[in-house]
This record gives C-alpha cells, sequence and structure tokens, in this order.
C-alpha cells in the first residue's frame, strides 16, 4: 500500500504541474527563467521549436531524469550484494538503457531552454550525493534497507522496488503520450513502456523462481 501510495503521488504531482502549466497562460510555458522574452515573439528558429511541446512534455522530462537516476542507483547497489547472474544482468541492463536516455532528456530540456529539477544538474550531483529521499518514486527507508541487504534477501527486495519504480515510469509515460504533444518525447515515452513493463515480466518471474 506504501509503495503504491508513492507511486500514484508521482503521477499527481506530474498532473498538477500539466495543470498548473496550463493555468499560466502565455506565461513562458515551463515555469523556469530563459534568456529573453518568447511568450509572443519566437524568433524563426525557435517557433516550430516551442509550438512542438507543452507543459506536460516538460513535466515529464523533468520527473523523468531524478527517477531514471533513482534506477541506477538501485542497480549499481547490485554489485557486491548479489552473485545471481540473472539479477547482476539485470541491474547492467537497466544501467546500459537509462545512463543514454537521461543524456537525451538532458539534452531535449537545453533545447527548450528549461532548466533541471533543483540538484539534479550533472555538475549538482553525483550519484549518492542527493539523499534517497527525494528521488521521485523512492522512498529513503527502502534505499536503506537495499543497501544494507545480502544474497537472497537483497534479491527480493531488488527486484520488489525495482517493480515498483519501473511501474511509476510506465505510468508517467502513459500520461504524457495522453497530454504531451512533442513526438521526441512521445517516442521516449513509448521506449520506457516497452522496456520497462518487459523488464517488470522478467522480474516478477524471478521473484516467483
Amino acid at each position: 500500500m506504501k509503495k503504491s501510495l508513492v507511486r500514484a503521488a508521482l503521477v499527481a504531482a506530474m498532473a498538477a504541474a500539466v495543470a498548473a502549466g496550463c493555468a499560466g497562460g502565455d506565461s513562458g510555458g515551463d515555469g523556469t527563467d530563459t534568456a529573453g522574452d518568447t511568450g509572443s515573439r519566437p524568433g524563426p528558429s525557435t517557433s516550430a521549436q516551442q509550438q512542438a511541446h507543452n507543459e506536460a512534455d516538460v513535466a515529464f522530462v523533468r520527473q523523468m531524469i531524478p527517477h531514471h537516476v533513482g534506477a541506477i542507483e538501485m542497480a549499481e547497489l547490485a554489485e557486491g550484494r548479489t552473485d545471481n547472474p540473472r539479477i547482476l544482468d539485470l541491474a547492467d541492463r537497466i544501467e546500459q538503457a537509462q545512463g543514454p536516455e537521461i543524456e537525451q532528456m538532458r539534452n531535449q530540456l537545453h533545447a527548450w531552454g528549461v532548466g533541471e529539477m533543483p540538484g539534479m544538474a550533472p555538475e549538482d550531483m553525483d550519484h549518492g550525493d542527493m539523499g534517497h529521499g527525494e528521488m521521485p518514486g523512492m522512498g529513503a527507508e527502502d534505499m536503506r534497507k537495499l543497501e544494507q541487504a545480502n544474497g537472497t534477501e537483497f534479491d527480493r527486495l531488488f527486484l520488489e522496488l525495482m517493480i515498483e519504480h519501473h511501474q511509476g515510469a510506465v505510468d508517467m509515460s502513459h500520461t504524457v503520450l495522453d497530454k504531451g504533444s512533442d513526438p521526441e518525447v512521445k517516442d521516449l515515452a513509448r521506449r520506457i513502456i516497452d522496456t520497462q513493463e518487459a523488464e517488470i515480466t522478467e522480474m516478477r518471474s524471478l521473484l516467483e523462481s
């Protein structure tokens, strides 16, 4: 129940950010400072880009970056805490998939002239510098338990937490597919859904084995 509430709160926060942006009218669109007033006078080189994305796209990308960072932090804990080759392989695949996606999303925010969530820029963090309790979809107590676990206990807890974490990403992706407008963001959301739903199925199978 606790984990489901965390996931529901994450999706609700994204929806609230979208609603707040819509209510803000033409005040800038992303809630962050940009270099100059582009509210009503976009230059010819940025006009199409301004029209391509909306508040749902911005909210998704800004929140998915720390969500992915959280998944990578969990995956990095596997080395040295388990010798289960299937868990180690899964953790490695998560790192390999989500690292490039973080870079893609950071580049997207830069192209939009939008900043990351506070404390999430590369110069502000080094995996682990930020408190786990601040990571979307991740509880500080859960992370402490995972850090202290070993062997089969680590495997079980890792799978349970990562399933819940993945489901949060899937839910966020469905939200942006419904409310977003940027084609590249929607393509990323579809990839996240395809990859992480497959991994959820794999992890549930591992839990049952």
